[in-house]
């Protein structure tokens, strides 16, 4: 990256800095039990709901719907979104929305549900524009119909986040809308939803978690708050993550997740993420990898990468994990950390590499990933769309 590009990015970062404490951020109001949901929406005066979620989760949501109809309470259920939510996922679900006159939205599964929400939430809001005309920083400025999240998996914290992403399928592009206004009013993290979630699903959903606590971590944007968080989340992950992979149902595990995933999410809303997510993301649009995965693939490659401008502060992310010592010099805290991730992939059979990745979707997958990721994500190491593309063929 040239020298004046990389001062327009630090400028950039800075100034969102220094804004941090004005810009309008808030926090869902927290529920334990899908139980209280009847109460929750009596409060709010909503008799008609449209709950979005998927077709793999058509018996988990049964006690859900159960709660709904004993309460007399009109849900429509969209199911049709797919693992990277698309543009015709959230058109049609707000066709739904608007035919059955509801007045809310519940958001039931993990990140493409919520995510699905609320772009249907934001076309809601904005009848006469398009997704694309929504996307990118700040676009989303109308208050967007209550949304209830209820995350089934522990990874995306999308149920506490300002951020949507969505897939145009036909471009082959997977683009973020990021407004405070799509941050969800209520979240319910009830740990019972999640015990049936695949093994596989636990560990590249965790992983996730993961990449945003770490990310928010090592980024140039941080604060207190955000540090504490990260650290905790990821003290949180590393004690439990396996856990749950080795036994869905140990309630006090996936309760400690769910835990983690939210305050990642806290953490990543407020000091952003970096080029794992950024090359992830552009990995999902390409090849519709899942998320979670791409990160947990990426993340120790990236992280190599940031090199010495990283390493105190992934010391500090691996002494949190308990792999790591205080009197380790930071290369070698570092390297441990980034060595404690490769393994845990392993133990949870995550792959190190991906199939099917063509080396001619590379420069347009760098370029995706770059016009994403710069000048907004405050990285240790800046990169071009150019220098970016070695991360494909790392993981090719």
């Amino acid at each position: 990256m040239n020298p004046l590009t990389k001062a327009f990015c630090r400028i950039y970062q800075v100034i969102f800095h220094l804004a941090l404490p004005i810009l309008p951020y808030r926090e869902p109001e927290l529920y334990s039990s899908i139980t209280e949901i009847p109460d929750l929406l009596k409060k709010i005066n909503v008799h008609s709901v449209l709950l979005v979620s998927d077709a793999a989760l058509k018996e988990n949501r049964k006690p859900l719907e159960k709660i709904l109809h004993d309460h007399d309470i009109h849900c429509v259920v969209y199911d049709k979104t797919c693992a990277n939510p698309t543009v015709w996922n959230v058109e049609e679900a707000r066709k739904l929305y608007l035919q059955e006159n509801c007045e809310a939205l519940i958001a039931f599964g993990g990140g493409s549900s919520m995510d699905c929400a609320k772009g249907v939430g934001a076309r809601i809001a904005y009848p006469k524009k398009s997704l694309d005309q929504l996307k990118g920083l700040l676009r989303v400025l109308k208050k967007i119909p209550p949304l209830i999240a209820i995350p089934t998996t522990a990874g995306t914290g999308s149920e506490v986040t300002i951020t949507a992403v969505i897939t145009d399928s036909e471009k082959k592009y997977k683009y973020t809308m990021n407004s405070f206004t799509l941050i969800p009013g209520y979240a319910i993290l009830d740990p019972k939803v999640t015990y049936t979630l695949p093994p596989q699903l636990t560990a590249t959903t965790g992983m996730d978690a993961l990449t945003h606590a770490v990310e928010a971590y090592i980024g140039n944007s941080t604060s207190k708050e955000t540090r504490r968080y990260s650290l905790e989340a990821i003290r949180l992950i590393f004690d439990n993550i396996e856990k749950a992979y080795t036994k869905g149902d140990d309630d006090e595990a996936r309760k400690n997740m769910l835990h983690a995933s939210y305050i990642a999410g806290i953490a990543f809303s407020k000091s952003y993420v970096g080029y794992i997510h950024a090359v992830a993301h552009s990995l999902g649009g390409q090849y519709n990898i899942p998320h979670g995965l791409a990160n947990a693939v990426l993340m120790p490659y990236v992280l190599k990468e940031y090199g010495a401008c990283a390493y105190k502060k992934l010391h500090d992310c691996g002494m949190a994990a308990g792999v790591a010592a205080k009197n380790d010099t930071h290369e070698q805290g570092a390297n441990k950390f980034i060595d404690a991730i490769e393994k845990l992939n392993q133990r949870m059979k995550i792959p190190a590499h991906f199939e099917g990745i063509q080396e001619k979707d590379i420069p347009l997958m760098a370029k995706h990933a770059a016009k994403e990721a710069n000048p907004l994500y405050p990285v240790p190491k800046l990169m071009d769309a150019k220098e970016l593309e070695k991360f494909y063929y790392m993981v090719m």
